[in-house]
This record gives structure tokens, C-alpha cells and sequence, in this order.
């Protein structure tokens, strides 16, 4: 008996830790926000208030959005995350594996196999580290107790319950990362909304498990961000000796410089790309030193996938060591 009550204590111990860490959706901005979905969206209140309240603030995600920046590391050994043998072969492996859709929305849209197939190895390492979290518990964190930047992740929270309505995706068990990016491209819920495409054509847009869709996805949102097919994304660079031009102090995806300025200013490149073109110049630390390239529209179309230099480097130098390795591969098969 005495153990049965101890037993129970203890239970009822776990369940008040659960609940506490359930979000209160009588709170005011709680409230608001279902006011807000159920007459803007026509969501049934009863339905959201029981979705919501199974919700769990998650102190662990708070601490990753709370955390100073690590170091920013330079590009050598940010490269060296992304850059690995492994992870080439991992990306030749997926290429051979999807070879027919990566080849034909690349034919359809314009962009290159490397980009998507770059894209989908630095996001996610090919679907192999696409997040635990629930994106119910992310965004309900975020959006409700995360003020610097609450506003925007309630209006992720209501674009996924918007997505899970339309998409037939169960709210409860999707998984993402900390801040409710989902499925192999890691989008985020408004991303999703908007850029999702149905690559194969069977009426869904499944980024989850569907590969056809998670590629024509991926180039969607590059088609849509303007890529040019054909057009130069990058080229290495060096100055001249009696060079003018003033190197910046850190990479910068603004203002944009017209291609011949930079050449009469003593930047030396080579690269098919147009007068009247603009081109930002970009300083990276490498192994031996300064490295100095120019990335042309297509390079900063890649960064608004992830607004970093170095990712968008990383994406185009994994992209085109997949396709130099598949090459290779495919010439030492030939009799």
C-alpha cells in the first residue's frame, strides 16, 4: 500500500511537470491570436483551443535563440563542415538515386542539378538531420514567450496551421528544427505556403518525404527569386598592382557594383558575364590566406535561401565537387 501511494505521488508529480510546461491559451496574446485565426482563417475555436493547449513551451529552444553567436568561424574551416568526402559521395549517391527529377526540373526551370543537389546537402545532409522538434512546440515558443521576435513567429505559427489544413499534415507529430524550418529544404512555414511546388504531379506538396516535390520546390524558390540560367554565379579574383578599388571590410549582399567598375578599379576575373552587370565582391580567409571572388546575381539569389556569403559559397562549391565526382565516376564506368 504504502509503495502504491508513493507510486502514485510520484505520477502525479510527473503530470504537474508536464502541464506546466503546457503554453496557457487564456492568456491575452493567446487569446488574440485564436480570435485571430478562427474569423481571418475560419479555424473551429474549440478544435484550436485543445491543439494549442497540447502545445509545450520548450525552455531548450528559448536557450539556442537566447545564445551570444559562436565565433564566426572563417571560411576555411566553415568550408571544411560542408566540404567532406563523405558528404560529396553521399550527394553522388542522391544525384544517381533522383537522377530523372533532378534532370528534368533542371531542364524545366533553369536551374543548374549542382544547385539543387548543393542545396539539399548543406541544408539537411540529404534528409538525414532535418530537425526533432515538434514545429507546433517551436512556433507556440517563439511566438508566445520569445518577445524580440514574437511577432514573426506567430505569424509562422498561423501560416503552419494554414499549411496543416491544406496539405493534410498532421500539426501533432511534424518535426523541424528549433525555429519550425520543416522537411528536407527547411522551409519555414510561410516559405512552404509560398514556394512549395508538386513535383510529381499526385495533388500534394510533401517536403517531408516526397523527393520529386522537395527538388521542384527548391528550384521554385530560386525561379522565383529571379535565377538567370546560363548566367556566371561566381569566379575567384585578385587585384592588380596599381588596383583602386577598396576591398570591404566585411561581405556584403547590398549595393551591388557594375561589373566594369570593378574591372577599371583593378579587380582581375574571368567570368561570361555582361557590362552593366552588378557583382559584390567577396573576401574570404582560406587556408593559405586572403581568397578574393566575385559573385555575380545568381550567387546572391543563392543567399536568400540563407543570407550568408559563406553558406551560398558552401552551396555552390559542394553543387559542383558532387558533379565533378558523379563525372568521374560515370567516365571510370565507361568501357
Amino acid at each position: 500500500m504504502h509503495s502504491t501511494f508513493r507510486l502514485l505521488i510520484a505520477t502525479l508529480a510527473l503530470l504537474c511537470a508536464a502541464g506546466a510546461n503546457a503554453i496557457d491559451t487564456s492568456r491575452d496574446d493567446v487569446s488574440a491570436f485564436i480570435d485571430e485565426m478562427v474569423e481571418q482563417h475560419g479555424f473551429d475555436r474549440t478544435e484550436l483551443v485543445v491543439l494549442l493547449g497540447e502545445a509545450e513551451v520548450q525552455e531548450g529552444i528559448l536557450e539556442a535563440m537566447r545564445r551570444p553567436a559562436e565565433r564566426t568561424k572563417p571560411w576555411h574551416e566553415y568550408r571544411d563542415i560542408f566540404i567532406q568526402p563523405k558528404r560529396v559521395k553521399a550527394g553522388v549517391a542522391f544525384w544517381a538515386e533522383h537522377a530523372d527529377a533532378i534532370e528534368r526540373i533542371s531542364a524545366d526551370t533553369g536551374v543548374p542539378a549542382e544547385i539543387l543537389v548543393g542545396i539539399i546537402g548543406v541544408e539537411t545532409y540529404y534528409g538525414r538531420i532535418t530537425g526533432k522538434h515538434r514545429v507546433l512546440d517551436a512556433l507556440v515558443t517563439l511566438g508566445f514567450d520569445y518577445p524580440p521576435r514574437a511577432n514573426f513567429f506567430r505569424k509562422e505559427l498561423g501560416q503552419f496551421l494554414q499549411l496543416a489544413r491544406e496539405e493534410d499534415i498532421d500539426p501533432r507529430t511534424a518535426l523541424g528544427s528549433y525555429a519550425g524550418a520543416m522537411g528536407a529544404p527547411q522551409f519555414i512555414p510561410s516559405s512552404y505556403r509560398a514556394y512549395a511546388d508538386d513535383g510529381d504531379g499526385d495533388g500534394r506538396k510533401d517536403l517531408f518525404n516526397n523527393w520529386d516535390d522537395v527538388l521542384a520546390s527548391v528550384a521554385e524558390y530560386f525561379r522565383r527569386h529571379r535565377w538567370k540560367p546560363g548566367a556566371p554565379v561566381v569566379t575567384s579574383a585578385s587585384l592588380a598592382d596599381d588596383a583602386s578599388l577598396a576591398l570591404p571590410a566585411e561581405n556584403k549582399l547590398a549595393d551591388p557594383i557594375d561589373i566594369s567598375a570593378l574591372r577599371e578599379q583593378g579587380l582581375k576575373f574571368d567570368a561570361a558575364a555582361l557590362a552593366g552587370d552588378s557583382a559584390r565582391v567577396i573576401v574570404f580567409e582560406g587556408d593559405a590566406g586572403r581568397e578574393l571572388h566575385v559573385g555575380f546575381h545568381n550567387f546572391y539569389v543563392i543567399t536568400r535561401y540563407n543570407r550568408s556569403t559563406m553558406y551560398a559559397m558552401a552551396v555552390w562549391q559542394l553543387g559542383n565537387e558532387i558533379a565533378a565526382a558523379r563525372h568521374a565516376s560515370e567516365v571510370a564506368a565507361t568501357p
